[in-house]
């Protein structure tokens, strides 16, 4: 298989503003956009309904075309062969969960409240994404919070995953991914990290863009690891 680098690459409007349903229909979009909303809500800051986590996700979900984008920002990467069928596969198994997942949380609220998701209040949304997870709604989370490894580390691949996992995961991604992909619109979610993310991909390509200045220049490793001294 070919290197990335060698693959074609499509134009594709990284401008943000468009709105264009890709997979969607309007029902299904202003269902994410509030479930989203929910996962990752406004406060203080920005949250997924700024960030524009429901555009991230209709695009992902509306086929291929928007899977790897292009080193020099200007578009995505086109597969071909057996890359672009197990990437088709993957999606469409993807979009059945979603409009699986869009058809229950509207049954639910329909039970509860006599309508459909999207126009329920939001603690009534809470209430049908605790039902729908079979959890409760988690407490917010600080940074002085501690527990298992396990809980802390958060993986990339939804294969598999049951909607409601999906869509936490999917939010987190819309929240953080370059904006690219369509969502962190305006690096909203990389400004709340105070991450110092690139203009555009292109900067990245030709090393304009740098991390360098934010690490520890002059440091021992075994300050940074202090178990490992123990074990040397």
């Amino acid at each position: 298989m070919a290197s990335k680098a060698d693959w074609p690459a499509a134009p594709a409007d990284l401008t943000q503003e468009s709105n264009e349903r890709l997979f969607f229909s309007d029902h299904e979009w202003k269902t994410i956009d509030a479930a989203t909303a929910r996962i990752y809500p406004t406060d203080h800051q920005p949250g997924a309904r700024e960030a524009r986590v429901v555009r991230f996700i209709d695009r992902y979900l509306s086929g291929i075309d928007y899977i790897y984008a292009s080193a020099d920002g200007s578009g995505f990467l086109q597969m071909s062969g057996k890359l672009a069928d197990a990437w088709r596969a993957r999606n469409a198994a993807m979009r059945r969960t979603y409009r699986q997942g869009i058809r229950e949380l509207d049954r639910i609220a329909a039970g509860r409240h006599g309508k459909p998701f999207a126009e329920l209040t939001e603690a009534e949304q809470d209430g049908v994404l605790e039902e729908l997870s079979g959890t409760p709604k988690p407490k917010p989370v600080t940074l002085t919070d501690t527990g298992p490894l396990g809980t802390m580390l958060q993986g990339v691949a939804d294969d598999g995953m049951n909607f409601f996992d999906a869509l936490c995961l999917h939010t987190r991604q819309g929240m953080y991914a370059d904006p690219a992909y369509g969502g962190n619109k305006d690096r909203v979610g990389w400004e709340i990290v105070e991450f110092p993310g690139p203009e555009s991909l292109a900067d990245t390509n030709d090393c304009s863009y740098s991390v360098q200045e934010h690490f520890v220049q002059d440091c021992v490793w075994e300050d940074l690891i202090p178990f490992m001294r123990e074990k040397g």
